[in-house]
């Protein structure tokens, strides 16, 4: 087992704020000398089928502490995940039936073995104690909690004093999360930023209940493609961890370098004197490494760990031909359009899912985002015939054949 100094440095790479850092050393410190592992706990509710990489923040995060040699808890929950996380939302979220929540969840089991040691990864569900706990017990935890101290949060605050609904359910769910560290005993307990009142709940919980109180650690909410907004599928500007191997290759290389270097930070399991050399070559320093090259490697490193290297090898080399000698994808969807004439281009786009909406289609061709058969297009009117086969492409990434049918 490494000493505490090397743990901590390993630790605080990319955390935002670590509660309390003193204790942290300390448990460390009782770790190293006694040989018994730490228990660090994530949690993650199965409220959506797959991840993408925002969420693999905290995985990357429990990896660390599992090559340190700690226990490691991916704790799905499965009964939170019924309840809906209120956090920064301003309406109560829509319950999820226990069917949708159980689904999503052997996604998630699947999904996290790309990162974890699946043998030394424990896997629990919040049913398993929740499920348990009746009426009385129930009412003795809302007990230890004052509606004062639920209204401090942020988000309920907010939602209070504009007179917006809460629903009690609601406030049950940061005493479920907290609770949760009580039965399982975390001596770590992981989450972005936006989860510090939960994760401050667990720690006053296991004080209330006789356990020594959780260290919290807080991990950064990851930026998505565009480099402003947080990573979210409905800003789409995400990297889904299911994309195949070219679509994850090559949306990391369209990212900027300021960003290709939190991506390397947060994601990458390039050690912190390999990323002084990254972070110089993009600075400009003498016997930095160049910024392209290093944009390559994450993106072959990060496309391996979800598709295995031989693929990340194969979208690499796609990238290069389409990409820099301008060819054509090796592999093009064909649609089969039923056409007695000319069809409008926003159509097209819509038909083949490159976009959602005729508005969308319109606004990607005003921003010279549409080429057909090779040129740019500017007129959002423009009606396509399919007397040959013609190609659309939206982006630099999504390409489409079309012919009548």
């Amino acid at each position: 087992m490494k000493s505490v100094q090397e743990q901590m440095e390993i630790i605080r790479r990319g955390a935002v704020e670590i509660l309390v850092e003193a204790e942290l050393e300390a448990k460390l410190q009782q770790s190293v000398e006694t040989g018994k592992p730490l228990t660090i706990k994530a949690g993650f509710d199965p409220t959506a089928p797959d991840l993408h990489f925002g969420h693999t923040v905290l995985i990357q995060k429990l990896k660390q502490f599992q090559d340190l040699g700690h226990r490691v808890v991916f704790l799905i929950g499965d009964f939170t995940g019924m309840i809906g996380d209120p956090t920064g939302k301003n309406e109560t979220r829509k319950a999820l039936t226990r069917e949708d929540v159980l689904q999503n969840a052997e996604t998630y089991k699947e999904q996290v073995f790309k990162i974890l040691d699946p043998v030394k990864t424990v896997i629990d569900f919040n049913s398993r104690w929740m499920s348990k706990m009746d009426a009385a017990g129930m009412i003795e935890l809302s007990a230890r909690y004052t509606v004062a101290r639920m209204l401090e949060r942020d988000d309920f605050h907010k939602r209070y004093s504009g007179q917006q609904p809460i629903a009690i359910h609601e406030f049950m769910y940061p005493l479920v999360q907290g609770y949760d560290s009580v039965a399982l005993g975390a001596d770590v307990e992981l989450g972005g930023t936006d989860q510090k009142f939960n994760l401050l709940v667990g720690r006053e919980l296991q004080k209330q209940m006789g356990q020594r109180p959780q260290s919290v650690l807080m991990m950064p909410l990851l930026e998505g493609l565009d480099g402003v907004n947080k990573m979210s599928k409905s800003l789409n500007n995400y990297i889904g961890i299911t994309d195949p191997p070219k679509e994850i290759y090559g949306k990391v290389m369209s990212i900027s370098d300021e960003l290709m270097l939190r991506y390397y930070e947060l994601l990458s399991d390039v050690d912190n004197v390999r990323l002084e050399l990254i972070i110089a070559g993009v600075q400009g320093v003498a016997g930095g490494t160049h910024p392209m090259e290093s944009k390559k490697a994450l993106a072959l490193e990060l496309t391996a760990r979800f598709h295995g290297i031989d693929a990340a090898e194969v979208a690499a080399d796609e990238f290069v031909r389409q990409f820099k000698q301008k060819e054509l994808p090796d592999e093009i969807p064909i649609f089969s359009i039923m056409a007695d004439g000319p069809i409008w281009i926003c159509r097209l786009m819509v038909e083949a899912g490159m976009v959602k909406s005729n508005g969308e289609a319109r606004r990607m061709i005003k921003q010279g985002a549409v080429s057909l058969k090779g040129e740019k297009i500017s007129d959002t009117d423009l009606e396509v015939s399919l007397e040959k086969e013609c190609i659309v492409q939206v982006g630099k990434r999504r390409f489409a054949r079309f012919v009548a049918s």
